[in-house]
């Protein structure tokens, strides 16, 4: 409702500051993406589950976010387009599918990764790794053997128990040992 400007305006109720006709539409239409913005933002890169210390899970692992695991895991890991990382208090007997895989923890098992596999100095491979780059630190421990892929090159089976082993990596024959 108009009213003339020259007339002091007054709320209708004491208690009720004054507002404006127009806005009080609108204000729920502001409101509505301000509790749905932080939604995107937990869901961005930086998800990552966490098995915990006093965890232990037997079986197959599958999903699509990166994955850092300080409990036991028994069974495989299937993560391909993501990070698993073993902390220092993981220990997992399973193999390992995913874009990059950092050991700080134990490992029994054969890792496949799409781009990188770490070694860290406390961290401890026992089983074939399958990657484009490969990392150990001093300290860690390894045995097992390297296969060095590029990027998108096809997996392929081992024949007749052979294993193939890139001759740019003197330190994997070494190792098999």
């Amino acid at each position: 409702m108009w009213k003339p400007t020259n007339q002091p305006q007054t709320p209708a109720r004491p208690g009720e500051p004054e507002r404006p006709a127009t806005p009080t539409p609108s204000a729920p239409v502001m409101t509505a993406p301000e509790p749905a913005a932080p939604r995107p933002v937990t869901t961005t890169t930086a998800d990552q589950a966490t098995i915990g210390k006093s965890l232990v899970i037997k079986g197959e692992v599958t999903g699509s976010e990166s994955l850092y695991i300080d409990g036991r895991v028994e069974g495989s890991i299937n993560l391909s387009g993501n990070r698993v990382t073993i902390g220092r208090n993981g220990v997992v007997a399973a193999n390992i599918n995913a874009r990059e895989i950092v050991v700080l923890g134990k490992v029994r098992g054969n890792l496949t990764a799409s781009d990188r596999v770490d070694i860290r100095s406390d961290g401890s491979l026992t089983g074939d790794v399958i990657a484009a780059r490969i990392s150990i630190e001093d300290g860690a421990f390894f045995k097992g053997g390297i296969d060095i892929r590029k990027g998108g090159q096809p997996q392929q089976q081992k024949a007749n128990g052979e294993e193939k082993v890139s001759a740019s990596e003197p330190a994997a024959i070494g190792a098999r040992a």
